[in-house]
């Protein structure tokens, strides 16, 4: 396997790709990891991601850094704030970076998630979007975007042909659920439990099965759970409740906050991680 370093060709770059292509019924889940762009800085956050996309992993919710998020945990919170101290992880940095890596990946995707507020609010909405669209991200999730504005935003991802993630918790109404499920098409991000990342829902992702079941009625785009996975089992434990991918946040910026406090090599730390989180396949036992 490359290692991630190994020099590319870049090609023509790719338009947005469906993710999660490699969920089969009855097979192992596919993986998304969220990750704050700038910690690790983005010269070590390139190799990083290259190395994700050796590894296999199928997304990056890459997130342009903002700060004192209530739905964040400790451990993102923190993770932005360093992001952001260090400087250089603006929006605009964010699409220059992924307008230089995105060319280079075979398998990874990259979704970009933007804040309303920090990242989106004080410019046009439908010329930000085409710029994203354009740095080559596979597709976009607004946080906090007000209600009054998803048709808008809905309307700009469409024009600017960028698939768009919407989310749902596992008690939003039935409705809130069947809009959210019928507009995405990136995929669905189901909210384990209503809480902050990095917590787990009591019952376990198991127990999710009835909740993925009745969205599926709603969309053919894929359903990716995330909050509170943040091992190999919880990863099975999704793909067990029949969801197309899991999704792990606190965990993955927890192994960096580590590598980085302790002076490790952040991109092999990491692929450790990856390592042990990604589901067993006929090829990769361990």
């Amino acid at each position: 396997m490359p290692s991630p370093t190994t020099t590319r060709t870049a090609g023509t770059k790719p338009a947005p790709a469906p993710f999660f292509t490699r969920r089969t019924p009855g097979g192992p889940p596919g993986l998304a990891l969220f990750l704050n762009a700038g910690d690790p800085p983005l010269p070590v956050l390139r190799d990083l991601v290259l190395m994700l996309d050796d590894e296999g992993v199928d997304c990056l919710e890459l997130a342009v850094p903002f700060p004192d998020s209530v739905t964040d945990g400790p451990v993102i919170r923190r993770s932005a704030r360093r992001a952001l101290e260090r400087g250089g992880a603006g929006l605009d940095d964010v699409l220059a970076f992924i307008a230089d890596v995105r060319p280079h990946l075979n398998h990874l995707r990259i979704a970009l998630l933007a804040d309303w507020s920090h990242s989106l609010k004080h410019r046009d909405l439908a010329a930000t979007t085409r710029e994203i669209a354009a740095a080559g991200a596979d597709g976009l999730l607004v946080h906090a975007l007000p209600p009054r504005l998803r048709a808008t935003h809905l309307e700009s991802a469409a024009a600017a042909g960028l698939p768009v993630v919407t989310t749902c918790y596992t008690k939003s109404p039935p409705p809130t659920q069947a809009q959210a499920a019928a507009q995405a098409s990136a995929y669905l991000y189901l909210v384990a439990h209503y809480g902050r990342s990095g917590t787990a829902p009591a019952a376990g992702h198991a127990a999710l099965a009835q909740t993925v079941t009745a969205l599926r009625a709603h969309t053919t785009s894929p359903i990716a759970v995330g909050f509170g996975v943040s091992t190999r089992q919880d990863v099975e434990a999704v793909g067990a409740a029949g969801a197309d991918a899991a999704i792990i946040g606190s965990a993955a910026v927890a192994a960096l906050e580590r590598a980085q406090d302790t002076g490790t090599d952040v991109t092999a730390a990491f692929r450790d991680f990856v390592r042990q989180v990604l589901p067993a396949t006929p090829h990769r036992t361990a």
